[in-house]
């Protein structure tokens, strides 16, 4: 099947090869002009042939009704237009056949072909009757008349249907070039505003994860020490009144100290629109473009002028720049909770650094541990984050010490390196099996994945597992 030029869409509602009725509509109403135009020559030409005015009424209806078939077989229509050209029939059907064949994506070498035949024709089949004209003394012109009036009848027949045709091809073609262009924008538009759906649930999950490992950080290690000092007091409380007070400040002191941590994380998700409330409005606008373009795109693709079909263009850009947007929304959310940052407004939350390792350590030992910190290299500072994470990973290697090791000697070591910091904290065997049994510390099991988690996030190094005398060994590089 050879198009014209015009949209073919899998959903057409035409009869047979037309895609919509008003086609074959216009397709029928030209064969009949042309069948009558036909029909009536035939009369003429069966008075020149000699045969009965029927048959060449006949001839001529049938031979004028192939025009039907112009958009399924130009080619065929073009021909039959030529060969019944010498009975001077059928100017309608060459007319429309021409251009036809000419808007049509057959190759331009068979429509110069068949438009050169009908040009020969045409000049041949009108010199002979002009001649006999001028030759019967009907037409009382110059000799130049006859050539003169082959040629331009010919040109007048075949040029202007061929040039419309080739230009209403041109301009279809275009017009579908940039229907084409729209839809793939539409399309790009609609990957990019899912994309951007897809970035800002990662990052609200992740900033979910991060807020947890905070909560779980702050009230794990205080709470842990928390237990740990009541069930001292408990058991010195007759025995040692003076070390139960000092116990019982010890506890009240904790428990202060992770409210206070508490409320500062309360307080941030209190506060405003943060990062993620961003990405969500940046990908709810987007997906609003993206639901209202489609009717834009689908009404400039039923237009037929082609200033509809540009206008689809700069729509679907627009469309696209704002799911970009929300996409770099999404970005700077996900950085954000990578490296920590909280979503609050104006500010993050400042948490611990390594200044305060000496006091963590000196919490432990106060509970009873025996721990010993060891610091090597040149003490520096880092980025809050890398600082932080080193923190936390020394904090929760002592709170599962406290768990799972009660009364273990524990040795907490720093290294700071040219271009990381290392830190360690191992554990030797606890003196005696169930030693810290009536403490009953829980444990939910995520405390070694949030260190992996936090230190990886940073393009870190992060391994524990037991040693060979039976203890517990929890290793961290981070780069700095």
């Amino acid at each position: 099947m050879t198009t014209t030029g015009e949209e073919h869409t899998a959903a057409g509602t035409g009869p047979w090869w037309w895609v919509r009725w008003r086609s074959a509509v216009l397709d029928a109403g030209l064969a009949l002009a042309s069948a009558a135009e036909c029909g009536g020559e035939g009369v003429r030409f069966a008075h020149d042939a000699g045969l009965p005015v029927p048959i060449g009424v006949v001839f001529g209806v049938i031979a004028g009704s192939v025009l039907l078939v112009r958009r399924k077989w130009p080619i065929a229509v073009v021909l039959v237009s030529i060969a019944i050209t010498p009975a001077q029939m059928g100017f309608l059907m060459g007319l429309v056949g021409l251009y036809t064949l000419a808007a049509s994506e057959l190759p331009r070498r068979i429509t110069a072909a068949l438009a050169a035949m009908s040009f020969a024709g045409m000049l041949i089949v009108t010199f002979v009757r002009t001649h006999q004209g001028v030759m019967s003394g009907d037409v009382t012109m110059g000799d130049w008349f006859v050539p003169f009036a082959s040629i331009t009848t010919a040109i007048g027949m075949t040029a202007p249907p061929v040039l419309l045709g080739l230009y209403m091809g041109a301009r279809r073609r275009l017009m579908e070039s940039l229907r084409e262009r729209a839809d793939s924008l539409e399309r790009e538009l609609q990957l990019l505003a899912e994309r951007a759906e897809e970035r800002a649930e990662w990052a609200r999950n992740e900033e979910r994860t991060r807020i947890a490992r905070e909560m779980h950080d702050v009230v794990a290690h205080r709470v842990s020490l928390m237990v740990v000092h009541a069930a001292a007091l408990q058991a010195i409380a007759r025995k040692d009144p003076e070390k139960a007070v000092k116990n019982a400040a010890l506890v009240g002191d904790m428990g202060r100290q992770a409210l206070t941590e508490l409320r500062e994380m309360l307080g941030v998700l209190r506060s405003g629109n943060g990062a993620d409330g961003r990405v969500s409005a940046a990908a709810s606008s987007s997906a609003s473009l993206s639901s209202s373009s489609p009717s834009s795109s689908s009404s400039s693709s039923s237009s037929s002028s082609s200033g509809s079909a540009v206008a689809a263009v700069p729509l679907a850009a627009v469309g696209v720049a704002a799911a970009v947007a929300a996409s770099r929304a999404a970005d700077g959310s996900r950085a954000g909770a990578v490296s920590g940052a909280g979503p609050g407004v104006g500010g993050v939350v400042e948490g611990p650094c390594l200044a305060e390792l000496d006091e963590l350590v000196g919490q432990s030992a106060a509970a009873g541990m025996v721990v010993a910190l060891s610091v090597e290299g040149d003490v520096r500072a880092y980025a809050r984050e890398v600082e932080q994470t080193a923190y936390r990973v020394v904090q929760e290697a002592l709170t599962n010490v406290h768990k799972h090791a009660a009364g273990a000697k524990t040795y907490v070591r720093l290294a700071h390196r040219v271009s990381e910091i290392a830190m360690q904290v191992e554990n030797e065997c606890p003196p005696e099996v169930g030693a810290g049994s009536s403490v009953r510390l829980p444990s939910g099991g995520n405390g070694l994945l949030g260190m992996k988690e936090r230190v990886a996030a940073l393009g870190g190094v992060f391994v524990s597992g037991p040693t060979d005398a039976g203890g517990f060994r929890v290793s961290a590089v981070i780069p700095a």
